[in-house]
């Protein structure tokens, strides 16, 4: 388990460059001792010249130095399946903790390892877990934390994948569920009276329909009965919401959105305490999910504009929200920066910006809803979102088609809901494009 929180230097240096460098021979040397390179910048002296989120998105993990010695400004790929050790007692060194070095693959890679510390450092966490994707992190963390027979308790909108993971796959465990609307306070009480939880998991803001709950609320409660609380930001992002400072223990994103941002990787994190991670990881090692480095480079390269993209999708969102709220071919919008959604009051408290996905309902039926999609120009019908590029779906074709209306309805998805992620194209195009498209039903 030692290696997994340890970096193993890789010295690119030869030894002519070491020794025309003062710098490059103490960094040689200290890869040669095992120790991690940080060029003696400490945490507190890292904080204090990269205090906003912008800084940290591009420098994070990466300017104090890293685990891989180069004079390079981008992070290198580290492609191998395996570390070698000099001798014996080298490897015994590295199993006693006495000698910071990674083993294998699967137990980690100091390219994933920048990654993961540019992760925590955004969250303001301790420790981050970089997996093969949203999916394997959500199981995974759920896995670990939640014991045989346990309890947990989830909201009602949420990833259908998880729904069915919760539905069909907790159960041969032993572990039951409680499912409430993300408002419900009441019911979380009674939750946590009736059952020993130990987990509340939910979207915030959720998907599709972007309810959100009162994470410093929800913590208060569920710590006073001795359950953890974790929140998949992953349509907030850490520069629009800080899951952790509002009182969850843990925060999870699908690293595959906005993260990346560029709609070219698969890839889940968790980010918390190390005490917590490193029971994720237990369990991660084991099962195997592990993210390919050259994905972990992707991450990095799309977190460095992460603050960028979000602020403009953010822009671009609330004012097509605005739009269509009062368009005469739209029945409903679900916009969190809305004042007429209904946990407006609550995400005014707990976020920086709403996002950039907005999800609407036409005045129609699916067909009707159907050709507003096919007309668009300029979004794909895709199911992602958080992009570069701008996707649009229909839940009801897209994720549930599976179902029957009736049940699809129960669970809040109605055939004439469009989901739509903006992306970074210029406004002026985006807002013509769905008002034309709008026209042609």
């Amino acid at each position: 388990m030692a290696s997994r929180f340890n970096i193993h230097p890789t010295s690119v240096l030869s030894p002519a460059a070491a020794a025309a460098s003062p710098l490059a021979a103490e960094e040689a040397e200290l890869a040669g001792s095992g120790d991690v390179k940080n060029r003696n910048l400490s945490p507190a002296k890292y904080a204090s010249f990269l205090s906003s989120d912008g800084s940290i998105a591009v420098h994070g993990g990466e300017r104090m130095g890293r685990g891989i010695v180069t004079d390079g400004i981008t992070t290198p790929v580290v492609n191998t399946s395996a570390y070698f050790f000099n001798s014996t007692s080298e490897l015994i060194d590295s199993k006693e903790n006495r000698r910071a070095s990674f083993e294998y693959g699967r137990l980690g890679n100091p390219t994933t390892a920048v990654a993961e510390e540019k992760l925590s450092a955004l969250e303001g966490a301790e420790s981050t877990l970089l997996v093969s994707s949203g999916m394997a992190a959500s199981t995974l963390m759920i896995m670990a934390l939640v014991p045989a027979g346990g309890h947990i308790v989830t909201t009602t909108d949420c990833y259908v994948q998880i729904r069915i993971f919760i539905k069909t796959i907790l159960p041969k465990m032993g572990i039951t569920a409680t499912v409430i609307d993300p408002a419900d306070m009441e019911g979380l009480e009674s939750a946590l009276n009736r059952h020993k939880v130990s987990l509340y998991f939910s979207e915030s803001p959720s998907n599709p329909l972007l309810r959100c709950v009162d994470i410093e609320a929800v913590s208060k409660l569920c710590h006073e009965k001795g359950a953890l609380v974790c929140i998949d930001g992953t349509l907030s992002t850490p520069i629009n919401q800080k899951a952790l400072a509002l009182g969850a223990d843990l925060v999870l994103q699908s690293a595959t959105k906005y993260l990346g941002g560029h709609n070219d990787v698969l890839a889940g994190c968790i980010s918390g305490p190390k005490k917590l991670i490193c029971l994720i990881h237990d369990l991660h090692i084991t099962m195997g999910g592990v993210l390919d480095p050259n994905a972990a480079y992707l991450i990095i390269r799309g977190m460095k504009t992460l603050h960028l993209r979000v602020q403009q999708q953010n822009a671009t969102a609330l004012k097509m929200a605005e739009i269509l709220e009062a368009h005469p071919k739209v029945r409903r919008v679900h916009y969190p920066g809305l004042p007429s959604h209904p946990d407006h009051h609550i995400v005014k408290r707990q976020m920086s910006g709403f996002g950039g996905v907005v999800s609407f309902e036409i005045d129609g039926d699916l067909k009707r809803t159907a050709k507003f999609v096919d007309a668009l120009k300029i979004a794909y019908n895709a199911p992602s979102f958080g992009g570069v590029e701008s996707i649009v779906d229909q839940p009801a074709i897209m994720t549930y088609w599976d179902l029957t209306p009736s049940e699809r309805a129960k669970l809040g998805i109605m055939d004439n809901l469009v989901r739509f992620s903006f992306g970074v194209e210029g406004f002026e195009d985006l807002k013509a494009d769905v008002l034309q498209a709008l026209e042609t039903i």
